[in-house]
């Protein structure tokens, strides 16, 4: 029998979420975050897929995924893995490095998807801690102060990089096909959109702005809409609004249909993150 878990905490400081969750069953589906998202294993081994390679989490290890960074998980053995993690906002991320700077600060790269620094591991441990147990704001504050700028400095790329997709293949017409697609799946994620529709729309044919697509996002337009979606009743189920009319807002079936995407892509029920 499984003994899968999740817990969710939204910080009263839009942009900083946490979960704390235990899987030995459950899979992610191939998905992204809006935010930049730091996990750390406490126990088991977690496997998962990104930017195009094969990577496992162990104790003491944390995971950096940039805003947009397509990825899955699963437990590496049948003993399962415990794990936190905690998202951060961009704009979050760009006002602590801006503190620090004394100047703008563009948004950082995370080059590498695991990185060993028990140092790293520790003070997102005490952000975690701090966001699920009530801290005060000013304390959730001071470590997310501590924190952003210690990771961009041991794990970060040198020098900031401009938020968007890493195109991986094609040229610059290319690169715009795919991104014209994207805006069109954000801004009418509710149309039912057909492959020829949504080429016609973007000025191609069906197959190249499926490979354009996939190359940019690292994902297929069918399953970047449903993430649209999703992070759409993100949005109002903080609100407080009923599951079910969140549902039939953002374009799923019902609300069984919704909760099962929402499972598959993070790891807990709508009611869940809704009461987060």
């Amino acid at each position: 029998m499984s003994g899968d878990w999740s817990r969710y905490w939204r910080s009263p400081l839009p942009g900083l979420e946490a979960m704390h969750a235990h899987f030995e069953r459950h899979t992610y589906h191939r998905h992204s975050h809006e935010t930049y998202s730091f996990g750390i294993t406490d126990d088991g081994r977690q496997a998962f897929t990104c930017r195009g390679a094969g990577h496992t989490s162990t104790p003491g290890m944390v995971m950096a995924f940039n805003p947009d960074d397509p990825h899955d998980g699963w437990a590496a053995d049948e003993l399962g893995f415990t794990y936190r993690i905690v998202h951060i906002g961009p704009e979050l991320v760009s006002a602590a490095l801006t503190g620090v700077a004394d100047r703008a600060a563009g948004l950082p790269l995370f080059a590498e998807p695991v990185v060993h620094d028990p140092a790293l591991a520790g003070g997102l441990g005490r952000l975690h801690t701090a966001i699920l147990g009530g801290a005060p704001a000013l304390v959730a504050d001071e470590l997310l102060d501590a924190v952003v700028p210690a990771l961009v400095r041991r794990a970060a790329l040198s020098g900031p990089v401009t938020r968007g997709p890493r195109f991986r293949a094609g040229g610059r017409g290319t690169a715009g096909l795919a991104r014209r697609a994207a805006e069109l799946l954000q801004d009418d994620y509710r149309t039912d959109h057909t492959a020829d529709s949504l080429a016609a729309l973007s000025g191609s044919s069906r197959f190249t702005l499926y490979r354009a697509f996939r190359a940019a996002y690292g994902m297929a337009p069918s399953e970047y809409q449903r993430q649209v979606r999703l992070r759409a009743a993100r949005g109002l189920l903080s609100r407080g609004l009923p599951i079910a009319d969140v549902a039939a807002e953002t374009g799923f079936a019902d609300q069984s249909h919704l909760t099962r995407w929402f499972v598959r892509y993070y790891g807990i029920t709508p009611g869940v993150y809704r009461r987060g």
